[in-house]
């Protein structure tokens, strides 16, 4: 098992019940393939955002970012529905494999072992 970081950025112009909505679906995609959601953080210091420049003709953007523990090969799945959802919903995702001293600092898995070669 490994942590993860996702962030999604969905439209700005969704209300929160749309957000939660996509989100749920996330988290449960997920949870069915044998991960668990370490953290959600989806406000302070993230939430809704102003874009750097325009995105799909939008200015600003929801953010959630949420810590998750599970294999490489589970995320497949999860990454494939994000890319395959409507451009309306979200914008963009990013997931990134956290370095071991990153998720010893956070306490995700507990006592971490080194990574094996290969």
């Amino acid at each position: 098992m490994r942590a993860y970081e996702l962030m999604i950025i969905f439209d700005g112009d969704l209300d929160e019940e749309a957000v939660s909505a996509s989100l749920s679906k996330v988290t449960s995609n997920i949870e069915s393939e044998g991960g668990r959601i370490a953290s959600l953080e989806d406000s302070a210091p993230w939430g809704r955002r102003r874009f750097a420049y325009r995105i799909n003709h939008k200015w600003e953007g929801v953010y959630v970012v949420l810590n998750v523990v599970t294999d490489a090969a589970s995320l497949d799945s999860t990454s494939r529905m994000l890319r395959l959802a409507d451009r309306s919903e979200v914008v963009r995702h990013k997931i990134m494999r956290l370095p071991d001293n990153e998720v010893a600092r956070r306490g995700l898995l507990g006592e971490v072992e080194p990574a094996e070669a290969g």
